[in-house]
């Protein structure tokens, strides 16, 4: 357990925590349920608890099994896979509709027969009047010796009429609605299946969850869950208040909601098309939202170690991706130059010797903040000769530049020690007795050699190359074309 934690028990009040994030799998893992994930997981690892996946696809028509696994991938990718095998909601309907089948018998919720045509006119009249709608059914009390025969019907919770209800909310502090704003919501629809509210609920208590992290878009939502909950209860006991945390949404730059015109919103476009590494939107999620001081690199374990609801911010967060990059780039410098090579030659056409990749980590990652820009600035390894020229470099190969091409290759090409060491050494002298800059040498070497104007140092390009791939490539420059 993390040093300074407290126990799981004493955290949920006796019981062990226990947290769940429960996705709908309507399409990809967007980058506000990956930080749901991370700080339910964060919360469980911390005090020693158990973290839960529930798919949510009780939505038939929408959900899908390529949007499952897009959520498994994309949680898997992170680290947050769930400590057992997830739930999925749909195949529990037999259960939601046994709870809502308690509740009906108990007098804790009723058969309705109000038509969606009543619902209507009364919902139109509400509105005419300026009013609030509220579902003022005459089947609440209404006994089964008034029940018609051979209609259809819903069952309704019967929600508390008076008082109040109020959530010690872990994030949001000590929110109240009084109980009159509370419908009679429905819980099992007219075809028997259950909706969304009661099915929550029901796997929530029969996974032993203690702790409900979730968007503060579902603090409504907690207020008709409690009264599911409470009503159960009554009933049969063992049916405890969760531990509420309602986490503010994640906001674009400019503070709108977060939205597709703000950029990538699925955790694999992010690491697909943008070339994030995992560490690096972990980092980046479990900051947004949330902090431990002036610390902005932060590891997995410090994550465990410090990770509290306490600390998480009541305003919304906005997504910089100009931030994301700059921490991305922290964990390409500090990432295994192996495992490194390995995902940049995965984004690079034709083929890659990989000892060569491997041995360019070090140049090419100092100032990369993609793996995307890892591919691009590794490609000159491997170009077919003749070399692409970029526009820009080829305006760098002048008939001057090019004469001084042939000399750099007759001052090259006899030396025993092809190193970066002895590359510098033998071109900073030949640019002394020439009488040029260092620079003047580099600009057309770095052209001739990459076919672009920046690269890493000339001297590493020399040495990564080799002697026979550099001499052939500045050889292939050095005389102007007429000459040819």
């Amino acid at each position: 357990m993390a040093s300074g934690s407290v126990t799981g028990e004493a955290a949920a009040g006796g019981r062990r925590v226990v947290t769940r994030f429960a996705p709908s799998p309507t399409g990809y893992l967007h980058i506000g349920g990956a930080r749901t994930a991370l700080f339910n997981w964060l919360f469980a690892r911390h005090h020693g608890g158990t973290y839960l996946l529930r798919i949510e696809d009780t939505d038939r028509a929408r959900s899908t099994e390529p949007a499952i696994a897009a959520i498994f991938d994309g949680l898997e990718w992170l680290g947050l896979a769930g400590d057992e095998p997830a739930v999925f909601q749909f195949a529990r309907s037999d259960r939601h509709a046994q709870v809502a089948h308690a509740l009906l018998e108990a007098g804790h919720a009723y058969r309705c027969y109000l038509t969606q045509e009543e619902l209507a006119a009364r919902r139109e009249c509400a509105q005419a009047e300026r009013k609030p709608f509220r579902i003022e059914s005459e089947w609440r009390d209404a006994g089964p010796d008034r029940w018609p025969a051979d209609q259809p019907y819903v069952v309704r919770i019967k929600a508390p009429r008076e008082g109040e209800t109020v959530i010690d909310d872990q994030v949001q502090g000590t929110v109240t609605v009084r109980n009159e704003e509370i419908d009679d919501f429905v819980i099992l629809r007219s075809d028997g299946t259950p909706t969304y509210m009661l099915a929550v609920v029901v796997d929530d208590h029969d996974m032993g969850v203690t702790h409900v992290i979730r968007g503060d878009d579902h603090l409504n939502n907690a207020f008709r869950q409690l009264v599911i909950i409470r009503a159960m209860h009554a009933i049969e006991g063992g049916w405890p208040d969760p531990v509420y945390a309602h986490v503010p949404l994640i906001h674009g730059s400019d503070g709108a909601k977060l939205s597709k015109r703000h950029g990538a919103l699925g955790v694999d476009s992010y690491r697909d098309e943008m070339g994030i590494l995992p560490e690096a939107l972990f980092n980046y999620l479990l900051r947004l939202g949330w902090g431990h001081g002036d610390d902005e690199i932060i590891s997995r374990e410090q994550a465990v170690a410090w990770f509290d609801i306490a600390h998480v911010g009541k305003s919304p967060s906005r997504f910089d991706l100009a931030k994301l990059q700059n921490l991305n780039g922290h964990y390409l410098r500090e990432a295994d130059d192996t495992a490194l090579a390995g995902l940049v030659a995965a984004r690079m056409a034709g083929p890659v010797d990989h000892g060569l990749l491997t041995r360019a980590m070090p140049v090419l990652k100092v100032r990369a903040k993609d793996l995307n820009e890892l591919a691009a600035g590794a490609a000159f390894l491997f170009a077919q000769r003749p070399l692409a020229m970029d526009d820009k470099a080829a305006a760098l190969l002048t008939d001057d530049a090019r004469d001084l091409l042939a000399r750099i290759a007759a001052i090259l090409r006899p030396l025993s020690d092809w190193t970066a060491v002895e590359l510098e050494a033998s071109l900073k002298q030949a640019a002394a007795d020439w009488g040029l800059g260092l620079g003047k040498l580099a600009q057309p070497l770095r052209a001739a050699l990459t076919g672009q104007t920046t690269s890493p140092g000339i001297f590493d390009v020399l040495d990564l190359l080799g002697r026979d791939e550099s001499l052939a490539r500045i050889s292939a420059q050095a005389v102007p074309a007429e000459h040819a």
